[in-house]
């Protein structure tokens, strides 16, 4: 392709665009303000004769860059799908037409808006390049499975199946993990339709386990290799170029390179011993996985209980033992699945020990998720298992069995149980490595120094009290990031599956607590996005969220301060450092959000599609009306991926924006940049509206932590505002999810009415 860049504007006429709009006069804003080279229009630029006239500009005429005036940018992508070329978007249908009232008492300021939107996207386009793939590309169709268990070997089969060739690396000496530890499984089906009205007809119970012939599958698949006592000591690289050590117990170690990896190290019981009240400290007090290995042991008899060896005849299982409470000690989240397990193993006494074997089941909340739900729940009561809502206080033993003492929430009375044997409902805990942000909810009041240098020291920390499971060679910490419960970081809204490891991903128990079915769909959905990423690695395209992205971020070198705030603050963990202390970036790791760009404090990160400039002259080529036309102006820098949806949806049901607001989407409020807000306020603009997703524990945000880190840097805004004798209130941060249709453009007006209380603001020429 010719380095030089040539310009073509292309505008559409249709659905109601030519009707409301002066085209003539946008053609010439193209053209004369915009300095695009030739301008056509279209009565539907998205239809097969519009797409075709683009096409030739780029086939027979050289274009290069090109502007296309039409939809919103998020409307018509397959039809404005130019990979060859760079290529901006001025949303005159859902930004203008849509977003304003009809009458000519509105016309001035609706055509205002499209010139408004046609000089950015035109200015926007000139400071692009085109995308081009990095060179580091490479297809390694290997996949790294960590963890043998359920999870480990359905993703290893389903990858496999997708001619994948699959690593499992086991720290154990077999495959199969707890699940195949279990008598029986929990069933994968409710009771089928069309059976007979009777509810104590075909109802679920429990299923003989079947882990083993899975685990077969996996040896006797050609495309599996299984590494058995083994570990990962060592993980570098990024995705399509993973390369991997893999330690067996002898210490002998292997590397293989992997094109993407899937983390499913499972969980591991909690330990209710440091909590004595519950009495596990006596041997007719077990666990529900010790309870697992006592119906093994009795195969199709009688389960009897440790103390004496005699055959067990009443049985108590205590639900949620530790679980879900603010006490020391205990687990604050509730594990989900255990009153499966317990009405699973509850039919287990009815089955082997007889139907008169007196089976208590105490809860609090009871809970049946999955496909057998509440069929198996309704499997229990026919089998005259007997659902008791009560709160245990004390589990006791004076000898052989065990007392349960406990509040009946029902009869609203305190009540001693007496049985042979009690089952503690204990919860899952993730076998997840050191959280590499563990501290950082820590040093959110710290000043922006000392909260730097806490990140900094966080981020090359390598002491840790857990065991690594990955071992990653990153410089923001060895393991993937995790939720406040040590459940690895997942999107669960948008992206399942993904962590904030790009090419990584977690599946089963690490990931929430879930049982065998779940475990085994969660791992194929990993699978799948393991392929993606592997496949997309290879043409040097992004996975998520901007699927299909060759860029990725560039730096000038000679600018650099070695500041570091780029390698700290990405949410991913794409940029390490070279053996001179500058950021090295992973293309492969990166996601394109654009939080180093605004994190650089001297500007020296950009895209080639999105950067400092392809923004700060969009906001610079809006006309600033001066102080005595009294209009003013609103800029606002909306996510791409919630607020400015919000605000598209919002103009097509009919909600009015304003005719002062002029909105530029960014791809996320973690890249904006400082000298956006001041080159803004230089310029003119009397009020900045930053609109990203919800922050926080249940954040919303795509790139996880950009609404956040906007939030930290707007902290630096207030000084720089009073160092220009203007109001704080002027540039505001707001929390907008794709569903605040309403709310979006409420927003802009109480800007409006901000603007209104203290005025135009003085910097108007």
């Amino acid at each position: 392709m010719s380095d030089e860049k040539k310009f073509a504007a292309f505008i559409c006429t249709g659905c109601g665009i030519g009707d409301r709009l002066d085209v003539k006069q946008l053609e010439m804003t193209a053209t004369r303000d915009g300095k695009m080279q030739s301008c056509q229009t279209h009565e539907m630029l998205c239809s097969k004769e519009g797409v075709a006239m683009i096409q030739n500009a780029i086939d027979n005429d050289g274009a290069n860059h090109i502007m296309i005036a039409a939809c919103s940018r998020r409307a018509k992508v397959e039809a404005f799908h130019f990979p060859t070329v760079a290529m901006s978007r001025a949303n005159l249908r859902e930004g203008v037409i849509w977003a304003r009232p009809e009458g000519d008492e509105h016309q001035e300021t609706t055509q205002e808006m499209a010139d408004d939107y046609i000089r950015m996207a035109c200015a926007e386009v000139r400071f692009m390049e085109v995308p081009e793939p990095s060179g580091e590309q490479g297809e390694v169709k290997n996949i790294l499975i960590v963890g043998g268990g359920v999870s480990g070997m359905t993703a290893a089969l389903e990858a496999a199946a997708a001619g994948f060739h699959c690593h499992i690396v086991e720290k154990e000496g077999q495959l199969g993990g707890w699940a195949a530890k279990w008598h029986k499984r929990i069933p994968f089906r409710a009771a089928p339709e069309g059976t007979p009205n009777s509810l104590t007809a075909h109802l679920p119970e429990p299923v003989d386990n079947d882990v083993a012939e899975l685990i077969a599958q996996v040896e006797a698949n050609d495309k599996i290799t299984v590494h058995l006592n083994a570990r990962v000591t060592r993980t570098s690289g990024a995705p399509g170029r993973f390369s991997a050590d893999i330690t067996t117990e002898s210490g002998q170690t292997v590397t293989e390179n992997y094109g993407a990896i899937i983390q499913a190290s499972g969980w591991k019981p909690f330990d209710i011993d440091s909590l004595p009240e519950y009495g596990h400290q006596h041997p007719d007090v077990v666990t529900n996985v010790e309870l697992e290995e006592l119906a093994r042991q009795a195969g199709d008899g009688p389960i009897k209980r440790p103390s004496d060896g005699k055959e067990v005849k009443s049985v108590a299982f205590v639900q949620n033992a530790g679980q879900a409470a603010d006490k020391e000690g205990y687990l604050p989240y509730h594990s989900g699945i255990g009153d499966l397990v317990s009405i699973k193993q509850a039919l287990y006494f009815k089955a082997q020990n007889g139907e008169d074997c007196d089976t208590t089941i105490l809860y609090n909340n009871l809970r049946t998720p999955g496909a057998a739900g509440e069929d198996f729940y309704r499997s229990g009561q026919q089998k005259m298992v007997i659902f008791t809502k009560g709160e245990v206080n004390e589990v006791t033993s004076g000898g052989n069995g065990a007392t349960v003492k406990f509040k009946d929430k029902i009869l609203d009375e305190d009540v001693e149980l007496a049985v042979d044997l009690v089952v503690l409902d204990i919860g899952m805990v993730p076998n997840s490595g050191p959280d590499p942000y563990a501290a950082n909810e820590s040093i959110e009041d710290m000043s922006d120094e000392d909260q730097q240098a806490a990140k900094e020291e966080m981020a090359s920390e390598t002491a840790v009290t857990v065991e690594s499971i990955l071992n990653l060679d990153y410089r923001q910490g060895t393991d993937l990031p995790q939720l406040k419960w040590g459940f690895t970081d997942s999107h669960f809204i948008c992206f399942p599956y993904e962590t904030r490891r790009t090419g990584i991903y977690a599946c089963g128990p690490v990931r929430r607590p879930m049982d065998i079915k779940q475990a085994q769909d969660d791992a194929t959905g990993a699978a799948m996005k393991a392929i993606q990423a592997a496949v997309h690695a290879a043409s040097g395209e992004a996975v998520h969220p901007r699927v299909g992205d060759l860029s990725y971020p560039r730096f000038r070198k000679e600018g650099c301060t070695q500041c570091k705030r780029c390698t700290v603050e990405c949410p991913f963990g794409a940029i390490n450092e070279d053996e001179e202390r500058y950021p090295q970036f992973n293309e492969s790791r990166c996601r394109r959000c654009g939080t180093c760009m605004g994190a650089c404090p001297v500007r020296v990160i950009s895209f080639a599609n999105y950067s400092i400039d392809t923004v700060g002259q969009q906001l610079k080529n809006v006309e600033i009306p001066d102080e005595f036309e009294e209009k003013p102006r609103i800029l606002v820098l909306a996510c791409e991926n919630d607020a400015y949806p919000a605000l598209d949806q919002a103009a097509m049901s009919g909600q009015e924006i304003s005719p002062w607001a002029r909105v530029i989407p960014v791809r996320c409020l973690g890249s904006v940049s400082l000298s956006w807000i001041t080159d803004s306020m230089n310029s003119g603009y009397d009020g900045v509206i930053m609109m990203g997703c919800k922050r926080g524990d249940d954040y919303q945000c795509h790139f996880v932590r950009g609404s956040t880190m906007a939030a930290e840097r707007m902290r630096k805004v207030g000084d720089t505002l009073q160092t220009l004798n203007l109001e704080p209130d002027r540039v505001v941060v707001h929390e907008v999810a794709i569903t605040d249709i309403e709310r979006a453009p409420r927003l802009i007006k109480e800007m409006e009415e901000v603007i209104e209380r203290v005025g135009l603001s003085p910097f108007k020429f």
